[in-house]
Formats: C-alpha cells, structure tokens, sequence
C-alpha cells in the first residue's frame, strides 16, 4: 500500500510540476501571446525567437528545473525494495507529460527536452553531461535546435550502455530518446524539405 501511494504521489506532483506554464507565463509578462507567434509552443526556443534570449533563457531554466525537482526529490526517500528509482521515473515521466499536455494551457505545451534533461540530470548525470555537450556542439554548428535536440536525446542510451547504468535506466534512455524523436517529426519533415528554420542571430545594427 506505502509503494501504491508513493507512485501515485510520484505521478501526480511530477505531473503538476511539469503543467506549470513558464513559457506561456513569461511571454504573457512581456505581452507575447506565444500560442500565436512562432512555431506557437510554449517552449524555450519559441520565446527565445518571439520574445528575447533573456526570456528564452528564463523558461529554458525554469523548464530544466520541473524536471529536475519532479525526479529529484523522490531520490531523498528511504529506498526500499530498490523501488525509488522507479518512483523517480515516473515522476520524470509524468512531468514531461505534464509539460507536453499542460492542464493550465488546455493540454497545450511544448516538446519537454528541457523538462526532460533536468530528470535526466538527476537519475543519469553522466549521460546529461554528454547530451548537453554534444547539444551545444551540434548546435552552434549546425543552428538547428532541432537536430541538436534529436541527437542529444539519441545520444542518452549510447552513453548509458558504454557508463553502464543500471536496466532500468538503459532502457527507460531509449524510451526518452523514441518520444523525444517522435515529438520533433514536424521538424524532421521540414529538416528533409529543406524547410526548417535556423536560429540566427539577430543584427545589432538599426
């Protein structure tokens, strides 16, 4: 029963930490509807473009964190039975779900990367490291956040098999990986068209 209502708490508080709204919320602060600009998600890189790079920022932070806290906190409770990385999980689980399908937008949201790899951070640290690493190179060399993003989530159970991780988590990496993929399909169209937008730098000049 104790294991019952800990994943049930694990769910449901990882839920609502994902829903929270940051995107929508500090774009509304800048007086940006960002359901109506841009690629219309609430998600870091779409304030970044329609709001500001500080902003951008902000809710790349503020996501990041929603992951981090919905995984981490359940590392603190007495592990029994090995059952706290289960609850982790699910608590990462349902905060990218949370993020992606937020109760506070009308189950609007965004594709959860960042929500994504601040769980990650906490459950596979070393794997975080290799992703954002490998996220900042592909990045600033290609300008495609999209790609960067794919190749970073591609990249968590590659680094997870070589570390040696445990089971669960080598395979809950691919799970992470195959949702991260699919939910950036539209962008793997546009990517094969030739059609997906870089992310440019804005001139200075006047």
């Amino acid at each position: 029963m104790v294991f019952d209502t800990t994943l049930a708490l694990a769910a449901i508080i990882g839920y609502f930490v994902g829903s929270l709204p940051f995107g929508y919320l500090v774009a509304k602060a800048n007086g940006v509807d960002i359901f109506s600009v841009g690629s219309c998600s609430p998600g870091a890189t779409n304030v970044k473009r329609s709001v500001g790079p500080k902003a951008g920022n902000i809710v790349f932070l503020l996501d990041y964190l929603k992951g981090l806290v919905a995984a981490g906190w359940l590392l603190f409770m007495p592990d029994k039975e090995n059952a706290v990385m289960v609850y982790s999980l699910i608590g990462l689980v349902a905060a990218v779900l949370g993020h992606s399908f937020s109760i506070f937008t009308k189950f609007r949201g965004g594709k959860g990367v960042a929500t994504m790899l601040g769980g990650v951070t906490a459950l596979m640290y070393v794997a975080a490291a290799v992703g954002i690493v490998l996220w900042l190179i592909v990045f600033y060399s290609t300008r495609y956040v999209s790609v960067a993003s794919i190749l970073m989530a591609a990249s968590l159970p590659l680094t997870n098999y070589i570390v040696g991780v445990p089971v669960v988590l080598f395979w809950f990496s691919i799970a992470i990986a195959v949702v991260i993929i699919v939910r950036h399909k539209s962008n793997i169209v546009r990517l094969m068209k030739g059609e997906e937008n870089r992310f440019e730098r804005k001139s200075k000049s006047n």
